[in-house]
């Protein structure tokens, strides 16, 4: 298991139900998460690390403020229609810090899975050999990423800090998707779950992480 540390100056992670005010979610899905490590790895193949084991931290409080913005929603060809695009409100998250960790022991690979790869991503005798395309964000694609780097005691952080843990449990009262229908929304699978208060260095068991499957 291992733990990356996250900066975004500006994101927003859509509430899945939201329509006409797009409300945010206080930290990123598991899938978003997953999403976002396989553009930092320059995977191609969302279904390369299935089984993977991902649990989202945020630390402190991001500051939440309102925009309004145009909104594309396809009800027309061609897709430059008029009609194609409205002004909605959409609520960011100002000065986000995160922390995600990543398990790949339930992976069905033996070598090169995520948790090794993420590790050749963010390693400086490693990261120049990794090809991606594009700019490196999470949620929206405009939501560009400040820094990634590998938790450990030498990080500036401290780890005595109290963060909130989405942890896995049936009884949950928070619901997040882990894999994610692009096309319609019945292939949509979810995670239940709470956050918790934890101690930033004190590292979550693996069955309170959030297991990335379309099953």
């Amino acid at each position: 298991m291992i733990c990356i540390y996250v900066s975004v100056p500006i994101a927003s992670f859509r509430k899945g139900m939201a329509r006409e005010y797009l409300e945010t979610e206080s930290l990123p899905p598991p899938s978003t998460c997953y999403g976002f490590l396989l553009s930092l790895v320059g995977e191609q193949d969302r279904s390369r690390h299935k089984k993977v084991r991902i649990a989202p931290v945020i630390i402190g409080k991001p500051d939440k403020s309102v925009v309004l913005r145009t909104v594309w929603r396809v009800k027309s060809k061609p897709l430059g229609s008029p009609g194609n695009t409205r002004p909605d409100y959409q609520q960011l998250l100002t000065g986000v810090h995160l922390v995600i960790w990543i398990d790949s022991s339930s992976e069905d690979l033996t070598e090169n899975t995520l948790e090794s790869r993420v590790l050749a991503a963010l390693s400086p005798e490693t990261r120049g050999q990794i090809e991606r395309f594009g700019g490196l964000s999470i949620g929206e694609s405009t939501h560009m990423v400040d820094e990634v780097s590998l938790l450990d005691r030498t990080h500036k952080l401290d780890m005595s800090l109290n963060v909130d843990l989405f942890v896995v449990h049936r009884r949950g009262r928070i619901t997040l998707p882990v894999w994610v229908d692009h096309v319609g929304s019945s292939g949509t699978r979810y995670s239940t779950g709470s956050l918790e208060s934890r101690k930033l260095g004190l590292a979550p068991s693996c069955e309170e992480l959030s297991l990335i499957s379309a099953e």
